[in-house]
Formats: structure tokens, sequence, C-alpha cells
């Protein structure tokens, strides 16, 4: 049985807590990461670097801690937004943060926030491929992989609910969703008046997308024993 499907069993992918993608802080670049907010293809290479090394530390240290906690033999499962692709700055990590971007540069157009300050500002987040999670667990080697899966969700996707218009109205959810994670750091960076038009810009950038493209999360999920 894999993985996803035990989840099924309890309660639904929509159930799911999800392990923290943050990072402790946001990586410090040689570069500006100039007109991006988070790892893109224009992106330094320095800046795609920084990023992994950051998640490196970050994640090692929470297989630590967690090691810590556990008897030996004991078990962990852990569900976080992820990659499939070998390529850090690909869509499949990076969309709903570029689109972000997009609405912000919008608001540097019209001349309501200042370039440099997109350009100085970045999230602190990272979402990694099973590659870099098996590599990272081996190295930390508190733990041994029992399974290490990826699935697909939909943007769509708010809960297991059958309220259609939950699932009719994609960009106003994600755009919901972002926010309640991404506000509480834009608010340091920009003028909090700016944040209800800064989602709706988001809103309407997020909802043209999910009309012309296919647009899914990449869920890892991964069981993991402490070694005896």
């Amino acid at each position: 049985m894999k993985l996803v499907e035990v989840l099924h069993m309890n309660g639904g992918i929509g159930d799911i807590s999800y392990a923290n993608n943050s990072l402790v802080q946001v990586p410090n670049f040689i570069e500006k990461n100039k007109g991006n907010i988070y790892m893109s293809s224009t992106s330094p290479p320095s800046v795609i670097k920084a990023y992994y090394k950051q998640y490196e530390n970050d994640f090692s240290n929470f297989l630590k801690y967690r090691s810590e906690e556990l008897m030996k033999g004991g078990k962990m499962v852990l569900t976080f937004l992820g990659r499939e692709s070998d390529d850090p700055s690909s869509k499949e990590g990076c969309y709903i943060w570029e689109l972000l971007g997009m609405a912000l540069n919008e608001l540097v157009i019209e001349g309501l926030i200042e370039e440099e300050k997109v350009d100085s500002f970045n999230i602190p987040n990272y979402t990694a491929s099973p590659s870099e999670v098996k590599y990272l667990v081996d190295k930390e080697g508190s733990f041994t992989i029992n399974k290490l899966e990826t699935t697909r969700v939909h943007w769509n996707y708010a809960s297991n609910t059958n309220n259609e218009n939950i699932y009719n109205n994609g960009g106003y959810n994600l755009s919901r969703a972002i926010r309640a994670v991404a506000e509480p750091l834009l608010v340091s960076q920009f003028d909090p008046k700016l944040m209800d038009l800064i989602f709706q810009k988001y809103e309407e950038i997020v909802s043209d997308c999910m009309s012309k493209e296919k647009t899914e999360f990449i869920n890892i999920i991964v069981s993991l024993t402490k070694k005896t």
C-alpha cells in the first residue's frame, strides 16, 4: 500500500498537516535576486546555491532534533511541498512565488512600490526534490527511509468537501492560502496598506494562469525510522 493511500484512509489529503518548508532565515546572497522574490530561471546561480545550502542546514538540524525526541525504532512520516524536477528553479516548486513576484512588479510599474524593495525581498522557503531529501536523510544519519514518494494535487484542491464553489474559484482560494503564509513577511518590507491590492492582483494572475495551464502542487511523502 502506498503512503498516500494510508493518508487517504486517515481523512484524505486535504487533512494532512504539512511539514514546514520555511527556512530559518533568508539565505545570504552574494548577488541580488533582481526582479524575483524566490528562485527562478532568471536568478543568479549563487542565489540557487545559497537557497540549497540554507535548506541543507535547516533540514539536517530538523532531522537531528526530531531524532532526539524519538526512541530507537520510532517512526515519523513527513509530507511537504516539493518538486519532481532536479531543477530547483522549475515551475513545480517555484511558480506560486513567481506569480506573487509578478504582482509586486506590477505595483513597481505603477509606482506604488520601489523596485529596490522587490529586489531585496526574498521568500525564506525551499521546495526540495526526492533525491535531495534522500541525500540529506542519508547524510545526517539518524534515520532510515522506509518509503519516499510523490503525489500531485491540483491548485484547485482546497479540502475534501463537495462544495463546487470552492473548486470553481481556485484563484481566490489559492491567493487566500498564500496570503496567510506570505503576508506577515510582506508587511515587514512593503506598505501594509498595499496588502489588499497585492493579493487582488495575485488572485487575478493566478486565475488567468489556472485557466491556461495545468497547475499542480507536488507533495513529497517520506516515512522514516530512527536507527537502532
